[in-house]
């Protein structure tokens, strides 16, 4: 039996609506370097630390090598930092997806550490931060941005990161939740005790089905109860079901 100490959430998506900001900042990054990439394309590599995301899509679209696209890449990501600054300071659509920080002191009151994990820098996620006023450790355990681990999504750093930074030794005490696949897969790499899709933010249910996971949510109402019954043998594989 295994009682879950630590919930790790994305952010963008997943605790933080953003209207599909994420996705049209990215295209717009891309297009100032006269590329054009669809909404499809950039979900494919969403929830990865965005240099990674541009790095791949350069490589898709242009065929160049990584070494051959550092350069490119370090302008675009700038390009996209700038924007994505810009949306979370000043457009009013920025909000918590329904119910976030009630499920953040629902967790807490139980005795759970919640922490958040993303493919964002710090730069983004500070921006975020203070947003939303979860600037604080009376909410928030611990944050981890993606340039302040080695590996990015779909590795398990940033949840090894998370768990570190919250005293938290075993990850199959640990749930993951997120609404990308590299989400799933960034949970299932770390040894999840469950790893939590949600269908609400960019990719379906119907598409997130398709990846491993232990549980699929239509809201965040859903997880407490989730974790809190999450007192059961922990399942040796997780299901594409």
């Amino acid at each position: 039996m295994m009682k879950i100490k630590l919930v790790v959430f994305d952010m963008a998506g997943t605790t933080v609506r953003d209207d599909d900001a994420v996705n049209h900042c990215l295209r717009q990054a891309l297009a100032w370097r006269a590329l054009s990439v669809t909404r499809d394309e950039v979900n494919e590599v969403m929830g990865m630390p965005k240099p990674l995301a541009i790095q791949l899509l350069l490589e898709k679209k242009l065929g160049v090598t990584a070494t051959a696209a550092a350069g490119e890449v370090r302008q675009i990501h700038d390009q996209f930092l700038a924007r994505m600054i810009h949306f979370y300071r000043t457009d009013p659509a920025v909000q918590e997806i329904e119910g976030a920080t009630q499920v953040f002191r629902q967790l807490k009151e139980a005795g759970i550490r919640v922490a958040l994990d993303t493919g964002f820098s710090r730069q983004i996620v500070d921006v975020i931060l203070q947003r939303l006023g979860w600037d604080n450790r009376e909410l928030l355990d611990a944050t981890v941005a993606s340039n302040e681990v080695l590996r990015g999504r779909p590795h398990p750093d940033l949840i090894f990161q998370a768990m570190e930074l919250t005293h938290v030794a075993d990850p199959a005490s640990v749930a993951k939740v997120g609404d990308t696949p590299s989400d799933l897969q960034e949970g299932g790499a770390a040894g999840c005790g469950l790893v939590v899709g949600a269908t609400y933010g960019s990719h379906t249910r119907e598409q997130l089905t398709a990846h491993p996971h232990t549980h699929l949510i239509a809201s965040l109402a859903e997880l407490p109860p989730l974790v809190a019954s999450a007192r059961q043998p922990i399942p040796t594989r997780l299901q594409n079901a």
